[in-house]
């Protein structure tokens, strides 16, 4: 996943935000382009009850000279999933206590091209979800400046290895996502949830139909072809 997220107030979102009995729908942050290291907000269950939290979409953060923090020189906007269960991985901790997740009406990925020693962009794709939310899979770390006390949260998207309808047009990973109907959902941000099951859902599966779209460039998002349709599993 390629460090973007289309995140529209459409009914499809609200709608979901409703099921998942958000008490702060309010806060709900939207932007038609967001970028890694953007403040997005995170669904977490805190003492049972559901609720949004701003958080910077980088995992890493470090203090920042001007107070608080700020995203860390490691790129962490994503969470491998084959690293999950390595002790001293940035997410090794948070996918054992801070789960959350992330709703979003679409995401993009670019593919980029191997040219000598430079990763060079070979296309863009950005993918939305058809009548319908969706729902990452994140984690979440808080962290607290000893100074002032403040906290501040940061979040990243889990990465699993690119699903065969996804791979045409980004072959290196995809974003994991949960099925926005069913208990899934609450299995996941229930702290009480046995995490060998989780384990059992670290592989690619597409719970929403997608349009894909192939665009000019992230910043100027101009179809280049007509959307093709990718169907759910």
């Amino acid at each position: 996943m390629c460090g973007r997220l289309n995140i529209t107030d459409n009914p499809f979102v609200t709608a979901l935000l409703d099921n998942l009995n958000v008490t702060n729908k309010e806060t709900f942050r939207t932007s038609e382009f967001v970028r890694a290291t953007d403040t997005i907000s995170i669904v977490r269950e805190v003492n049972g009850k559901r609720q949004l939290d701003d958080a910077t979409w980088w995992l890493l953060l470090e203090p920042s000279e001007k107070g608080g923090f700020k995203p860390s020189r490691y790129t962490s906007f994503n969470t491998r999933y084959d690293k999950l269960n390595v002790k001293g991985s940035a997410g090794y901790h948070a996918y054992r206590e801070q789960r959350c997740v992330i709703v979003a009406s679409g995401f993009g990925e670019t593919e980029f091209e191997q040219r000598g020693n430079r990763k060079v962009p070979l296309h863009y794709h950005n993918f939305y979800a058809i009548d319908s939310a969706l729902a990452f899979a994140g984690l979440y770390r808080q962290w607290v400046d000893k100074a002032t006390g403040e906290s501040q949260f940061s979040t990243s998207v889990i990465t699993l290895p690119s699903h065969e309808k996804i791979r045409p047009f980004h072959s290196k990973a995809s974003p994991m996502m949960l099925s926005p109907q069913g208990e899934q959902i609450s299995q996941w941000l229930s702290a009480s949830t046995d995490i060998q099951q989780l384990n059992d859902w670290l592989s690619p599966k597409i719970y929403n139909d997608l349009s894909v779209v192939p665009i000019k460039k992230p910043s100027d998002p101009t179809p280049l072809a007509p959307a093709q349709l990718v169907i759910s599993d």
